[in-house]
């Protein structure tokens, strides 16, 4: 059975956020983790913060997952719903494609319900390149309500 190894990355400012969601969507295959196939295997070899604005620890976690075998680099959901979202987001994916030459997926468990009705009338995510960001995460209202 195939194993595809991924790190995730969180915001600094759940920096005390357990994971809940994000392995409880992993399991489900739900948000980002739709793409794996049920029967295929995902092992976490990394889980840990940014380091904070400006993401110091962008530099060097991303190393460390892939030397324990990281193929796909997972940024959590709060980097988008939290507010204001990432500024820095973009810079980081593309760093760490370019340096690390790992696959980064805005993305982990579904967008709560509550946190898409506050943004969407904030019109937070108007853009193209915020509703390809969010695109991963968005899911159905059902689902997002599961996550509040």
């Amino acid at each position: 059975m195939k194993t595809t190894k991924i790190g995730i990355i969180i915001c600094d400012r759940y920096r005390e956020c357990a994971g809940g969601k994000c392995f409880r969507a992993l399991k489900n295959r739900e948000g980002a983790f739709d793409i794996y196939p049920r029967d295929e295997n995902v092992e976490i070899v990394g889980y840990t913060t940014c380091g904070g604005c400006p993401g110091g620890n962008i530099e060097y976690a991303p190393e460390e997952m892939k030397n324990n075998g990281a193929e796909i680099i997972h940024f959590a959901t709060g980097f988008v719903v939290g507010y204001p979202p990432c500024p820095y987001i973009k810079h980081f994916r593309e760093f760490i494609r370019e340096k690390y030459g790992l696959k980064v997926i805005i993305g982990t468990h579904p967008i709560p319900q509550k946190y898409y009705l506050t943004h969407q009338k904030l019109g937070t995510w108007n853009t193209e390149e915020w509703k390809d960001f969010i695109r991963p995460t968005l899911s159905d209202e059902k689902t997002r309500q599961a996550y509040d």
